[in-house]
């Protein structure tokens, strides 16, 4: 049964800043809750994610239980979300606990068929044409695929120029993704959203590249802008990766906004939840490939689901130095994960990661703030 519960804070200070290109104040730490689900035998589930309030006001619900009932704690933690909060976090350590408890890894315990996942270099920062190119060609020479952009600066041709020499630079045997990141916004950005007219032409500039898909072009609630671009345009609309409630993916299905559904395990739903997004999303013809961009840990938990599920394309592996190594991504592990345009998930029950529990004591912190 469930014994023990620890919720705890973490910074990592970053020199040079994250100037990331959804943020319009370049990052200087790097905070994270970290979760530890504990049992009487005492093994241990690791989650990681953004920092939360934490489960203080909820442990009775789940200490005393037992680990494997995930069903049952995937309907309590669902009510606590609508109520406090994203506690999905908690929701992974409870899937790594199930996993080394029954000595399986996570995407085995789904269902899954291979270890193995395609990915793409997800870029989060905004740099020159020469400076892309470089970094593009970096990871290709890595073995990666597929790559993705963001766009979001001053002036649309600004994008657009980065996007041209990227595609001169690898030619036909790279997939590009673009981000626009419209869905959401800081706490401190009030910029309101592009017009439906600006994006549709946009859209028509990509689909003439044939980029590979265009992420978050809109608002995320604008449900009728989505399907439309998806009906006027010919290229593949990409989102959801904020999205807060698991039946809001039913109403984005319905009405048609998505070619390719990206929820976090770290952010909505969980490894659990997700399974039946992604099941419902392949009903329906559609990619599910999660986001990622976050802690090793949550880019484990959401490869474990992509595995576990099937059919993900090409997953998102976030990475772009010098601001955003893996090094920095990955601080908590006691290794951090390196991949080379593919990752090998392996036989290693839960998510096969391991919390480094020195890296934790040193970046400790009351309340992790990004400020």
């Amino acid at each position: 049964m469930i014994e023990k519960i620890v919720v705890s804070h973490h910074r990592l200070k970053l020199d040079p800043p994250f100037p990331a290109a959804w943020d319009t104040q370049p990052r200087r730490a790097f905070p994270v809750a970290v979760v530890r689900v504990i049992d009487d035998s005492g093994a241990e589930g690791l989650g990681v994610g953004d920092p939360f309030r934490g489960l203080v006001d909820y442990e009775h619900l789940f200490i005393g239980s037992d680990p494997l009932q995930l069903d049952r704690h995937d309907a309590v933690l669902d009510n606590i979300a609508f109520l406090d909060g994203r506690p999905w976090p908690f929701e992974i350590a409870l899937w790594d606990l199930a996993g080394k408890l029954t000595d399986q890894p996570i995407w085995k315990m789904l269902g899954g068929q291979t270890d193995t996942l395609d990915l793409y270099a997800s870029f989060g920062t905004h740099r020159s044409p020469e400076q892309t190119v470089e970094v593009v060609e970096a990871v290709v020479d890595r073995g990666f695929g597929a790559v993705k952009l963001r766009f979001g600066r001053l002036e649309q041709s600004q994008d657009l120029a980065v996007l041209d020499a990227v595609l001169d630079a690898v030619g036909d045997g790279v997939e590009v993704m673009v981000d626009c990141n419209q869905g959401w916004r800081m706490p401190w950005d009030t910029a309101p959203p592009p017009a439906f007219t600006d994006v549709a032409a946009l859209a028509r500039e990509l689909a003439a590249r044939s980029v590979y898909w265009m992420e978050e072009p809109l608002h995320r609630g604008d449900h009728t802008g989505m399907a439309r671009l998806r009906q006027e345009v010919g290229i593949r609309i990409a989102g959801g990766e904020m999205t807060r409630e698991l039946h809001e993916f039913t109403l984005l299905l319905d009405a048609g906004c998505l070619d390719v559904y990206q929820p976090d395990a770290a952010v909505t739903g969980g490894i659990g939840g997700l399974r039946r997004v992604a099941e419902a999303v392949r009903s329906a013809g559609h990619t599910f490939s999660p986001h990622t961009w976050g802690s090793g840990v949550a880019l484990m938990a959401n490869a474990h689901l992509a595995a576990g599920t099937g059919g993900t394309p090409f997953l998102e592996y976030p990475f772009d130095p010098p601001e955003w190594t893996e090094a920095r991504r990955d601080f908590m592990l006691t290794e951090p994960i390196r991949c080379d345009g593919r990752l090998v998930l392996g036989e290693s029950p839960g998510l096969g990661v391991e919390l480094d529990l020195e890296t934790c004591r040193g970046t400790a912190v009351e309340l992790a703030r990004y400020v």
